[in-house]
């Protein structure tokens, strides 16, 4: 019997075949909310900025941004950075390259024609 590559064992493991699903789907989780796309962008468009400025910037919570950023942060698309009182948060470039380079390899597997 054939076993799916996306069912996960007893254990609930995801088969090894597929180490990072975990890791892509989590960043793609991540990118699944309106507004942690807009705070991105935003913070793609500075070199950093702490919590207070991305609250200035858009009409939420300072609760719910921090909420958007921890989540952000987990997914290892954004870093921060200890800044006295405050945490300075930065896009993590590679992660994003990562992101688009896992998206394109799913389309490529998926719509190759096999």
């Amino acid at each position: 019997m054939t076993e799916s590559v996306l069912e996960p064992d007893r254990a609930g493991a995801l088969p090894s075949c597929i180490p990072d699903s975990r890791a892509v789907a989590a960043r793609f989780a991540a990118l699944s909310h309106p507004a942690r796309i807009e705070i991105l962008k935003h913070l793609s468009a500075s070199n950093s900025c702490c919590c207070r400025e991305v609250v200035d910037r858009f009409d939420l919570a300072q609760s719910t941004v921090s909420q958007h950023l921890k989540i952000l942060v987990e997914a290892g698309l954004v870093r921060f950075e200890p800044d006295r009182q405050r945490s300075r948060y930065k896009v993590d470039q590679a992660a994003l390259a990562d992101v688009s380079a896992s998206l394109s390899a799913l389309i490529n597997s998926c719509c190759s024609g096999r």
